[in-house]
């Protein structure tokens, strides 16, 4: 079974190769992390303060709130809230506030109604089904010999693809913000914002080896899909 080149070997060699990618993505964010978690920032602000000092200077009413885990930390529109993690919510290091200024970078966004992100708001619900339905409706498809239906699923895995490749534009576009914002406000200093790039490269790199794994399971659902047509 055959499509664009790709054969069984072929799959699971680029299968194996994407794992492998992800395991060092995401060592590399805890590494990174780990290593600028103990330097810490000259400002000496924690990170919850520095978030709600970027938001009430933006203008924002976006409150800020510690929340459990370990790099848990996102920004959730629909409550209006700011989440930081129990690592990053009390502590003045180059990387807590790295990861402080990204989420209120997200807060930025959605106020200021950036382009990229209302392009995935309107992607998710499609993008959410995608995530589960999608490889059995081509398996049943390839079971029943109906191509139709086995192409429905790879369509539908296609918008998981989109929502996955316009994320990458807002998580590089967050980071500018953050970085941008600890600069200009004083609270990095510029020989300690090559640190915070390089927390946030690593927590980035997390999101193009997502890209590049579901591209591989795409190519799988199409040479599947085919196979239905031949048989």
């Amino acid at each position: 079974m055959y499509y664009y080149g790709y054969g069984n070997n072929g799959y699971f060699f680029l299968l194996i190769l994407v794992m492998l990618l992800g395991f060092a993505a995401q060592a590399g964010v805890t590494n990174t992390y780990k290593k600028y978690s103990q330097i810490l920032a000259s400002s000496r602000v924690p990170a919850g303060d520095l978030a709600r000092a970027l938001l009430r200077s933006g203008g924002s009413s976006v409150t800020v709130t510690e929340i459990n885990g370990d790099l848990t930390d996102h920004f959730d529109p629909r409550a209006g809230v700011v989440g930081l993690s129990q690592s990053v919510y009390p502590s003045a290091s180059v990387a807590a506030l790295a990861v402080a200024a990204h989420e209120v970078g997200h807060v930025m966004q959605y106020e200021e109604g950036y382009i990229p992100i209302k392009i995935r708001n309107a992607i998710l619900p499609a993008a959410s089904l995608a995530s589960r339905a999608p490889v059995f409706i081509v398996i049943a498809g390839v079971l029943l010999g109906m191509f139709n239906l086995a192409m429905l699923g790879v369509y539908l895995f296609c918008a998981m693809l989109a929502f996955q490749v316009v994320t990458l534009p807002v998580e590089f576009n967050a980071s500018r913000r953050g970085i941008k914002m600890l600069t200009t406000g004083g609270y990095i200093t510029a020989e300690e914002a090559p640190g915070a790039k390089k927390v946030l490269r690593a927590a980035a790199l997390t999101y193009v080896v997502a890209v590049l794994s579901t591209v591989v399971t795409l190519l799988r659902l199409m040479s599947m899909a085919n196979s239905s047509r031949r048989n």
